[in-house]
């Protein structure tokens, strides 16, 4: 007996623009439905054929799709096939700038709901946040071991969004040995990075940045540097390598910032003019207004504010006060990179909060350059959530 999801009248706009996500208030009914995670057929009220999803019966999101093809089976095939779809894409980026790290499979960007695939160097690291590609894991792992022998295969699962989809949050090996406790990755002309797989956030690092630290350092010229939320030290790197006459690191994670160290050293960049620095960001901004202390550059990187839309009021607050103090503690005519990771956080939204604080701060800004999350981080187009990164360059006077 076919496994059906039927949507209630008129809820099947978004499924025929090719949006991969059925919310739990569309269903109208289950026939037969599978296990978590399992492929179920997606009709119309009128008994049109839709999708094939994957069902997820504790999520919100009641349904991911994988395919609007009916005679498309979801398979180690399928899998091998979307997977070096996605892989031929970032192939001829990383041949022609020498990187040996990238996203490889961005979820639903690259038509793999739930799926995060990155590579560093011969790691394959995944995030699988969706019940759907948990169900299929065996089947992902004989594509990637079909597409890529050579390779380790690592799952760093431990996300608490799982839960939403009644998962537990998992890691360890999937295929292969286990992760050195660094390694190290090269981008953007030969700058290196150490990686903790096992252990650093998200998959081990900030991939879609890479293109936002490049930038930067046109700014950094003979100028003094803060960068908030420093993490490892990525942004501090490409200051440094511009010429930067001071830079500060402030993270909270002592051992971020002791990585951030051993960036330094490894790019063979002058540690005597980098400060590591280990505060809540907030409470050292407030002090710095206070004692009065400038700087020309400021870097404003922090973690997602808004999990959900129900947090994107406070997480307004909370963008607007720290762009207020950090513009506020520019010289005049320093430069603000300040972004926004949070995907409930509209771009324009994000642009009228930074400009709500440049105002409290007593200050005029222009914007002269608008920021994004790297282009192995594509936007499919029927899914606008994928541009989740925003980032500004403001000169603030």
């Amino acid at each position: 007996m076919e496994q059906k999801l039927i949507l209630n009248h008129g809820r099947d706009k978004s499924l025929k623009r090719r949006h991969p996500w059925v919310f739990s208030k569309a269903v109208a009914n289950t026939i037969n439905p599978p296990v978590n995670g399992g492929d179920i057929a997606i009709y119309n009220a009128e008994g049109q054929f839709l999708a094939t999803a994957a069902y997820s019966p504790k999520s919100q999101i009641r349904a991911r799709v994988w395919s609007f093809d009916p005679a498309e089976k979801i398979n180690t095939e399928f899998f091998t096939k979307r997977i070096a779809r996605a892989w031929e894409s970032r192939r001829l980026m990383m041949e022609k700038t020498g990187m040996n790290a990238c996203r490889m499979v961005d979820a639903e960007s690259d038509f793999l709901p739930g799926l995060i695939i990155d590579l560093y160097a011969n790691f394959l690291v995944l995030q699988v946040l969706s019940a759907g590609a948990a169900f299929h894991l065996p089947e992902i792992t004989n594509a990637l071991r079909s597409l890529f022998p050579e390779h380790n295969i690592y799952e760093r699962s431990d996300a608490d969004v799982r839960r939403k989809e009644g998962l537990e949050p998992k890691k360890g090996i999937i295929y292969g040995a286990e992760p050195p406790q660094e390694l190290e990755i090269q981008e953007n002309g030969g700058m290196k990075i150490l990686v903790d797989i096992v252990n650093g956030h998200k998959t081990g690092y900030y991939l879609d940045q890479r293109d936002n630290r490049a930038a930067l350092e046109k700014y950094c010229q003979g100028k003094t540097v803060l960068n908030c939320f420093s993490y490892t030290g990525g942004f501090s790197l490409y200051a440094l390598r511009g010429r930067a006459k001071a830079v500060s690191n402030v993270d909270v994670s002592a051992r971020a910032l002791d990585t951030a160290k051993r960036n330094v050293v490894l790019n063979h960049l002058d540690p005597g003019r980098v400060k590591f620095i280990k505060e809540d960001v907030f409470a050292f901004l407030r002090k710095e207004k206070e004692a009065g202390h400038k700087y020309d550059v400021i870097v404003l990187d922090p973690p997602k504010f808004a999990e959900s839309q129900s947090q994107l009021v406070k997480a307004c607050r909370g963008y607007k006060d720290i762009n207020m103090v950090a513009a506020s503690i520019l010289n005049p005519g320093g430069f603000l990179l300040t972004f926004s990771c949070s995907g409930h956080m509209e771009p324009a939204l994000f642009q009228k909060v930074v400009a709500d604080a440049i105002l409290d701060a007593g200050r005029e800004a222009q914007i002269v350059e608008y920021l994004h999350q790297a282009s192995d981080h594509p936007v499919a187009v029927p899914y606008p959530e994928g541009l989740y990164l925003k980032g500004l360059v403001l000169r603030v006077w």
